[in-house]
C-alpha cells in the first residue's frame, strides 16, 4: 500500500490562571491527527507522522528524501515552519527552500494533499501564508488574500459532486463547523462542495497529482458526528488513494 508522510496537526496551549493577587501558567501539548491516521492504517497504508515541532527540522529537504513517500500530507502547518528550520532562523545557515523542493517533487511525479486548519492555505489572520509561495503552484486551488476561514457554528453541510473518482457513503453529510474559502483552478476537478464553495478539489501538476480539502481532519471544524460517519473514512482514504497513483509513479 502507500507510504504517507503527514506533517503538522499539533500544538501547545499555554494558559494564564489568575486567582486574586496570584497568577500562574500551565501548558498542554496536543495532537489532532489520530482519526486520519487510524483511517489510513486500517486501510493498510503506512503513515509517518511529523508533528509541527518535529517537521520544523526533519521534514525532507531534498527530492531524494521525498521519494521515500507516495503521498505528502500537510495539515495545520504554516509555511514558516517549513521555511525557517532552526538552522536558518537561529544560526543563519542556508538550507533548501522546502516549499520549492516539494512543489518540484510534485511536478516530477509526486503527490500532495493539503488539509484545512487554522494554519493551512491562508488560515487565521493569513498566518499560514501559502499564497504566493512556491507551493501555491502545486495546489489545485487559488488562495484568497487574507484570512480565508469560514466559521460555521450553525453547521455547514457538504456534498459530493458527480465527478468524484471514489465512492463516499450515501446519505446526507453530517455538518461541519468551518472551512476555507478558495476557488478551484481551471483544470482542477471539484469533488465536494459546501455552501457554494469548493470543499475537496483534485488536480494534476506536471507528472504528479495534488488535492485540497478545505476543512480539518479533526475537531473543532470536524465534530464527532462527522468523524463517526462512514463517509469520513471514505473521503480521507479516497483522497490519499487517488493521489498515490500519480502518473509519474504508475510505472514504478
Amino acid at each position: 500500500m502507500s507510504r504517507v508522510l503527514l506533517a503538522g496537526e499539533s500544538w501547545t496551549t499555554t494558559s494564564v490562571h489568575t486567582k486574586g493577587f496570584d497568577s500562574f501558567t500551565t501548558s498542554v501539548y496536543e495532537e489532532g491527527a489520530e482519526h486520519f491516521i487510524a483511517v489510513l492504517e486500517h486501510a493498510g497504508h503506512q503513515v509517518e507522522y511529523q508533528p509541527n515541532h518535529i517537521a520544523a527540522d526533519r521534514f525532507p529537504y531534498t527530492a531524494t528524501e521525498l521519494d521515500h513517500y507516495d503521498v505528502v500530507v500537510l495539515s495545520d502547518i504554516g509555511a514558516n515552519t517549513l521555511l525557517l528550520p532552526s538552522s536558518v532562523f537561529l544560526h543563519g545557515i542556508r538550507r533548501p527552500n522546502r516549499l520549492q523542493v516539494l512543489a518540484d517533487w510534485v511536478d516530477a511525479g509526486g503527490a500532495l494533499l493539503m488539509v484545512g486548519g487554522y494554519l493551512s492555505f491562508q488560515g487565521i489572520e493569513a498566518k499560514a501564508n501559502y499564497r504566493g509561495s512556491p507551493l501555491a503552484a502545486a495546489l489545485p486551488v487559488e488562495l484568497e488574500i487574507g484570512d480565508d476561514r469560514v466559521e460555521a457554528p450553525h453547521g455547514a453541510i457538504g456534498s459530493l459532486t458527480s465527478e468524484a473518482p471514489f465512492p463516499v457513503a450515501e446519505g446526507p453529510w453530517p455538518p461541519l463547523l468551518g472551512y476555507h474559502r478558495f476557488s478551484a483552478k481551471a483544470d482542477a476537478t471539484v469533488v465536494a462542495e459546501i455552501e457554494g464553495h469548493p470543499l475537496a478539489v483534485l488536480g494534476r501538476v506536471g507528472r504528479g497529482r495534488s488535492a485540497a480539502l478545505g476543512t480539518d481532519m479533526g475537531p473543532h471544524w470536524v465534530p464527532t458526528e462527522f468523524l463517526e460517519w462512514p463517509g469520513y473514512s471514505d473521503l480521507m482514504r479516497g483522497l490519499v488513494e487517488w493521489l498515490a497513483v500519480a502518473p509519474g509513479r504508475e510505472a514504478s
